[in-house]
């Protein structure tokens, strides 16, 4: 299994915040499928204030290349998305285009 750290903000409203947070606690059906379906066992979303901490785990061949062609071909993902990202923003450092941003494990208590 392999475990994927990313972040990104959110646009500071509250309205919208609450909105998004709605959302995420009934996904879509297809948008949950096609999250199991690319090889994704296990993902969390946290938040605070406006900045987002999403948690990742994988199977072992577990490919962002893959994923990125499944949800290019599925409808239904590219609504949630542009849904998506009337409530979120890109980190100030974020690679034109990137939206979650990959995180760095920089301790590991073994």
């Amino acid at each position: 299994m392999k475990r994927f750290c990313f972040a990104l903000d959110l646009k500071d409203d509250a309205a919208l915040i609450a909105e998004y947070e709605q959302y995420h606690q009934q996904i879509w059906p297809e948008i949950g499928k096609s999250i199991l379906d690319s090889g994704i066992l296990h993902m969390e979303i946290y938040r605070v204030e406006n900045r987002l901490f999403l948690i990742m785990e994988t199977t072992d061949d577990f490919s962002f290349e893959k994923k990125a062609a499944m949800d290019a071909r599925n409808e239904k993902v590219q609504e949630w998305e542009n849904l998506m990202w009337r409530f979120q923003q890109p980190l100030p450092f974020a690679k034109p285009g990137e939206k979650w941003v990959p995180m760095n494990r920089i301790f590991n208590l073994k």
